[in-house]
This record gives C-alpha cells, structure tokens and sequence, in this order.
C-alpha cells in the first residue's frame, strides 16, 4: 500500500510516495484567484511552482506561507492517466482525508524574505488609497508590494539602485514623471501606475504583473511565464500573503453599514 503525505512546516498531512524508496519529492505551491494549494502535479487553472523537498531534511519547508489554520481535504483524481492528489477540489475529484495545519503568523512564506511581518496600515495610509483609486488597482495590492519592497522606507536604496517606498529603477521612475525618487507620494503614484500597467501587458493577472515587477518584463517574456528565479518565486508567495493579510485589516477599517466613521 502507498503510503500518503504533504509535508508543511514539519507537520505530515499526507501526499503520495513510496516509502520504502522516495528520498526526494517534487510537491507544486499552486495558486488560483488567491487561494493557494498543494498538488502532486501541476494544477489546470492555476499558476504553480514546483518545490523539490527532501524527506531527510532536519526541517521541512513551509509551503503554504503565513496563513493561520488550515482546515481542508486532501482529494485523489486522474490527470494524464495518472493518479494525482491535491488540496484543491477539482471535477473528477474524490476525497481521501481530512487534515488541519497550524502556520503560525509572521512565518517566512519562503526561505531568504525574512518575515512577512503584520500589515501596517498607518504607513502612507491616504497617499495608498488615491493612489489606488485615481489608477485602478487594488490596495492591498499595491501595500503588499510597498511592504515587501522597502518596509515603507521611503530613504530605501537598493543594490542595483531602486529607490523609494515602491523601489523603482531610475529609468521606470523617469519614465512615470518621478522628480524625487525618495518622495513617498510620488513613489507610490509611479508604483501603482507600473502595476497598472503591467496588469494591463498580462491581462489581469496578478502573478505574472507581480513577477514582472521583481525580475521584469524581459524575464517573464524570455521563460514565457514566472521566471525560475527563486528569489521571484519567493516575492510572489510573499507579496500574495501580504496582499490577502492587508484586505483583511482593509476589511476591517470599512465601518458597518448605517453607522458613521469614527
């Protein structure tokens, strides 16, 4: 009998594999409208990453990113003729168990980003949402990338030369009408017209846009998708972290209906 198992912050839940002679396993982070999940095999519909884990390894990588409690069902289907699993139900899918894990906030969503860290709602908050509003892209969005790029440093100076709040190369700057690259205002207004942009080159989707935003659109032109840069890889799982951690502490700003902000 195959013996089953996905392996996440240490704590087995079940993905297939021999036991008696896997050393290695290739398990895919697959992400679609938000919503992240784990699979044998690439997932139709989604955007997936492959992650090649060692079952000797002292600690196990977190796969899932800072998500809180996970309640949710490891499903069995045929893909190619082969037998796949995932944590996603997709048609043809039968349930095979239960599982709960525990990523506890403020892990890294990947080796190498350091900690997603709380949303920080105080930072810029009013040049955010004109930003957001006067160019059409979302809010949370738009602070993750700020969040992930420089902490809300807007003296922030990067190796290659990216400056301000959203990190912007001199040239990109120039070419959205940056005079003061350490302007938070003015960085954040640039930003969130590149990711306009840039949503605009892909269609509407946000991973490749947030990809492009990292390693640029050259690279993503040259793989034909997310580049197999581990570095990019890591910035999407962590920027789609903070971008679903800010709409929820967003969420949470809206007063009720009928009832008058504070």
């Amino acid at each position: 009998m195959v013996a089953r198992r996905v392996i996440t912050l240490g704590i087995v839940f079940l993905l297939p594999f021999a036991a008696a002679s896997v050393q290695a396993r290739t398990v895919y982070r697959c992400v679609r409208d938000g919503s992240v999940s784990l699979a044998t095999a690439p997932e139709p519909g989604s955007r997936c990453v492959a992650r090649h884990i060692d079952d000797n390894a002292a600690k196990l990588p977190n796969l899932w990113g800072a998500m809180g409690v996970i309640n949710g069902t490891l499903y069995e289907r045929e893909q190619d003729g082969k037998l796949v699993y995932s944590t996603r139900k997709l048609p043809g899918s039968t349930p095979v168990l239960a599982f709960t894990v525990a990523t506890p906030p403020g892990e890294p969503a990947h080796a190498g980003l350091g900690r997603v860290g709380r949303p920080r709602l105080d930072r810029y908050a009013s040049q955010f949402r004109t930003a957001a509003r006067r160019h059409g892209v979302d809010d949370a969005w738009l602070r993750a990338i700020a969040h992930a790029e420089s902490d809300f440093d807007a003296q922030a100076v990067s190796p290659k030369g990216a400056r301000g709040v959203m990190q912007l190369m001199p040239d990109t700057a120039r070419s959205y009408g940056v005079t003061d690259a350490h302007s938070a205002e003015q960085s954040i207004d640039a930003g969130a017209r590149h990711l306009r942009a840039l949503l605009r080159r892909y269609r509407g989707d946000m991973i490749l846009a947030t990809a492009a935003y990292n390693a640029g659109t050259g690279a993503v032109a040259h793989y034909g998708g997310v580049p197999p840069y581990r570095e990019t890889q890591s910035y999407i799982a962590k920027v789609q972290q903070l971008q679903a951690n800010y709409r929820q502490a967003l969420a949470r700003t809206v007063p009720a209906k009928g009832r008058a902000a504070p």
